[in-house]
């Protein structure tokens, strides 16, 4: 009988032990809670929470990131992985870009003003952190004037990782939680350069906070010199430009730093941009947006039916309009001291004074690749500006082992592209998507995110099935 008490008593320890377990990763902080989104101007009903808000990296230079989280909607978000998502530019937002053009759970509609649902949204398997970095980014601000005038890659990645830490204050039930981080374009550098902080921060600790499992780039700059080959032999063999041009480019452009290069880069750069024409060069066969020529995009989606249905070229024009409403900034605790600015998609200044830039991130894929991070990089195929073939070139230049040979895969019975996996990283292609992949191929993004987190190869044609 004393056996059977005792016995009990210990189970209702037990018990009692794991609601408060379960309690405690569950609470949201007096701090989450004032950051918590009640409902968006125009927000059809969703089934997850939102939050959005700044957190301080630097309080002496006044400096402060804006972040929206989005948690999981498909699956439970108490368990499921974080992911950070941030655009490149450098200098645009990935609040707007990321959120509201590619991968978020919303799109916003032509008149500017409301919403729909996004049925690819990546939240729908993982709980999805858009992060507006670096500080003059779409609603993250600073007080110091020469913010906006310094920053570079190194600060960007500091500034993001104490962004990461004091957030974790805010959001403890998010510590431990398998973590990401994903982006695309310039975010090529930002991410392999934030990974490698976390990495080693983390090292020598037995359970860091942030636990780090590894990272996706898409149509990312990569390395300078194979960089500029990759993307001058794409301009030529899709005949963007002469054959003198393409020369031209090479021996101008090839030893030059992407983000500050030579004039005489420059000036033939210009003799390309004027052979290509009026094209959007991140989706070279998509229509450029034309909003006097609603007609005339109808009859090219006619001609080229493997379109999306949904696709509209306008669509920066139409978040650009809604993240400058008054009472949307209310509903995101944006723009709090209500200073009259303009939010723009992407900042010239911090484009145009950008400071460092290393000519490659390969020495960080190394390292990381060593460490047995997950690496993935993915490229749309009708992207111009950061094409396939430069990351190959890129990727090629590791030298690392290949598991599995270039093969299709598939999703829905068609091809969705092209992937082959290496030992340590994993590239996979996205047949007709652009430089943002989830806004060409969104279905098929989604496919390719889900096989990231569970860090599986993308499916052959016996294995194709239609997941979303």
């Amino acid at each position: 009988m004393a056996a059977a008490t005792v016995l009990l008593a210990a189970i209702l320890v037990l018990s009692l032990s794991y609601c408060c377990a379960a309690s405690a990763a569950t609470t949201v902080t007096a701090a989450a809670e004032s950051d918590r989104i009640d409902r968006l101007p125009g927000q059809p009903p969703v089934n997850f929470s939102m939050y959005s808000g700044y957190v301080t990296v630097d309080a002496a230079a006044g400096r402060a990131l804006f972040y929206w989280l989005m948690e999981a909607s498909g699956v439970p978000a108490d368990s499921a992985p974080l992911v950070l998502w941030l655009n490149g530019g450098p200098g645009c937002s990935s609040v707007g870009y990321g959120a509201m053009e590619e991968l978020g759970a919303f799109r916003v509609n032509p008149d500017g003003e409301t919403l729909s649902l996004n049925p690819y949204a990546w939240n729908k398997v993982a709980n999805v952190l858009f992060l507006d970095s670096p500080a003059g980014v779409g609603y993250s601000y600073t007080n110091t004037t020469n913010d906006l005038y310094s920053a570079g890659d190194n600060k960007t990645a500091h500034d993001s990782y104490a962004f990461l830490i004091n957030w974790l204050e805010r959001f403890p039930q998010y510590k431990y939680r398998d973590f990401y981080i994903a982006g695309e374009s310039y975010a090529g550098h930002y991410v392999p350069q934030l990974s490698q902080v976390v990495y080693r921060s983390n090292k020598g600790i037995e359970n860091p906070t942030l636990n780090f499992k590894g990272f996706m780039v898409g149509n990312a700059v990569i390395d300078d010199y194979h960089d500029y080959k990759g993307t001058f032999e794409y301009w030529w063999t899709h005949g963007l430009i002469s054959d003198e041009t393409y020369v031209k480019l090479w021996e101008a452009c090839k030893y030059d730093v992407s983000e500050h290069p030579s004039k005489e880069c420059q000036k033939i750069s210009e003799v390309a941009e004027a052979e290509q024409g009026n094209i959007d060069l991140y989706s070279i066969y998509t229509p450029t947006c034309n909003k006097t020529s609603l007609h005339k995009r109808r009859q090219i989606r006619g001609r080229m039916p493997w379109l999306p249905r949904g696709y509209d070229p306008c669509t920066e024009l139409y978040f650009t309009n809604y993240y400058n409403l008054p009472e949307v900034q209310e509903a995101f605790h944006a723009n709090v001291t209500g200073i009259p600015y303009a939010w723009i998609g992407c900042s010239d200044p911090i484009y145009e004074y950008w400071k460092d830039s290393p000519g490659s991130m390969l020495p960080i894929y190394r390292e990381l690749i060593s460490a047995g991070l997950g690496i993935w990089v993915f490229s749309g195929d009708t992207d111009s500006v950061v094409p396939l073939t430069a990351s190959r070139y890129s990727i090629d230049a590791l030298s690392l082992p290949t598991i599995t040979k270039w093969y299709p895969w598939y999703y829905d019975e068609e091809v969705g592209g092209w992937c082959q996996v290496y030992e340590g990283l994993t590239l996979v292609t996205v047949r007709g998507a652009g430089h943002e992949v989830p806004l060409h191929r969104p279905r098929q993004a989604l496919k390719l995110f889900e096989h990231f987190l569970r860090d599986v190869p993308m499916p052959k044609p016996v294995e194709s099935v239609q997941s979303y």
